[in-house]
């Protein structure tokens, strides 16, 4: 079992993620701060996003997008990119 935090996301104190999901300071940062309600919750939202927008997670800018979701949606710092979906583009992003 976890420990419990005080999730940055949600400022609910709950059982916290109990490891780093990525080998970097994100991880380390998502791993000690962040819930495990609000993981899952990421990761619905993760699955929206590659799917979306067909994202490559070979190609590094892909990453970089995805990343910058994740933080947006961890720790704020305004809207999300993609909150509004544009899909008047959609089939015609390339990464």
């Amino acid at each position: 079992m976890a420990e419990q935090v005080k999730c940055a996301r949600c400022g609910e104190k709950r059982e916290g993620l109990g490891y780093a999901p990525f080998p970097n300071e994100l991880g380390q940062r998502i791993g000690s701060e962040i819930c495990g309600v609000c993981w899952k919750e990421w990761l619905q939202r993760q699955n929206m996003i590659i799917n979306h927008y067909g994202l490559d997670l070979m190609n590094e800018d892909a990453q970089g997008f995805l990343f910058d979701n994740m933080k947006s949606f961890f720790y704020g710092g305004g809207e999300l990119p993609n909150a509004q979906i544009d899909t008047s583009k959609e089939g015609t992003i390339k990464w």
